[in-house]
């Protein structure tokens, strides 16, 4: 599965929120400033091409629906960061956002006890 551009993710987040819809239902779930109608048309297509959507003709139109889900996407997506920028260690990413103050002492804490249960 290919990383997404920002524009392709931007509009993929709109459709997992939908579910299921139109071109202008995503449109009303981007945040300012929005992409015109046409751009957003292009990268919903686009997205469907590469797989990560299907469709359905109604009309004269397109209703469409994620083909793939958001948390296989995001598995994928951490994967690929983790080995590219972590040499594949969350031990090292883990620690690399310690060191920014990016993670609390309690936020660590809470991830121990998810590590830890059964």
């Amino acid at each position: 599965m290919e990383k997404l551009s920002i524009q392709e993710e931007e509009a993929m987040q709109a459709v997992w929120q939908t579910g299921q819809g139109f071109i202008k239902d995503f449109l009303d779930q981007i945040n300012e400033p929005k992409p015109p109608y046409t751009t957003l048309a292009s990268t919903i297509k686009n997205l469907e091409r590469k797989g990560f959507l299907k469709s359905e003709k109604i009309g004269n139109t397109y209703r469409y629906m994620p083909a793939i889900k958001e948390e296989e996407y995001k598995k994928q997506f951490m994967s690929g960061f983790v080995n590219d920028y972590f040499q594949n260690s969350y031990k090292d990413l883990v620690a690399f956002f310690a060191s920014e103050k990016k993670i609390s002492a309690a936020d660590l804490q809470e991830i121990i006890k998810l590590i830890e249960k059964p």
